[in-house]
């Protein structure tokens, strides 16, 4: 049976072996500042979540989310990153936390779970069971000084 509990300061080298593995899979390269940083928005910044799954009381999963306001409905939540151990997959630890990310976003007002994957992610197989695909959304983002484009005073 799948456990899951908020991340707690006991957490960080299993936290950071899976984020690491998370980053590694997406072929991601951060150093260990994001990471010091990012683990410690997680349990000190009341917006941002972390969670972790356990089976046989080994983290084997995380994820991180956060709530924030819409204009057309209640609220959102965000899951931003989700990772399962790739020697535990297909055993319903991310199903299990799809579920508990959904049932605590809504318990605190933010009933609509959105998040984004890569095209080719096998992990879809698995999305396109619990989720709604919306086709056609493409996905967009910027960043100003990327572009070269000045800041407007």
């Amino acid at each position: 049976m799948v456990e899951i509990s908020f991340l707690t300061e006991s957490d960080r080298a299993p936290w950071e072996a899976l984020a690491r593995g998370k980053d590694a899979h997406f072929e991601v390269e951060r150093g260990d500042d994001d990471y010091e940083r990012t683990w410690r928005r997680l349990l000190d910044d009341e917006r941002i979540r972390g969670i972790a799954a356990r089976l046989d009381g080994r983290m084997v999963g995380i994820a991180h989310y956060l709530f924030h306001a819409s204009v057309w409905y209640a609220g959102k939540c965000y899951l931003a990153d989700l990772f399962v151990d790739a020697e535990v997959r297909r055993r319903g630890v991310a199903t299990a936390v799809i579920e508990w990310v959904a049932r605590d976003a809504e318990e605190h007002g933010f009933p609509g779970l959105y998040w984004n994957t890569l095209e080719d992610a096998p992990a879809r197989a698995l999305y396109d069971k619990v989720g709604t695909f919306h086709k056609g959304l493409i996905h967009y983002g910027y960043r100003r000084a990327a572009h070269g484009i000045p800041a407007r005073r």
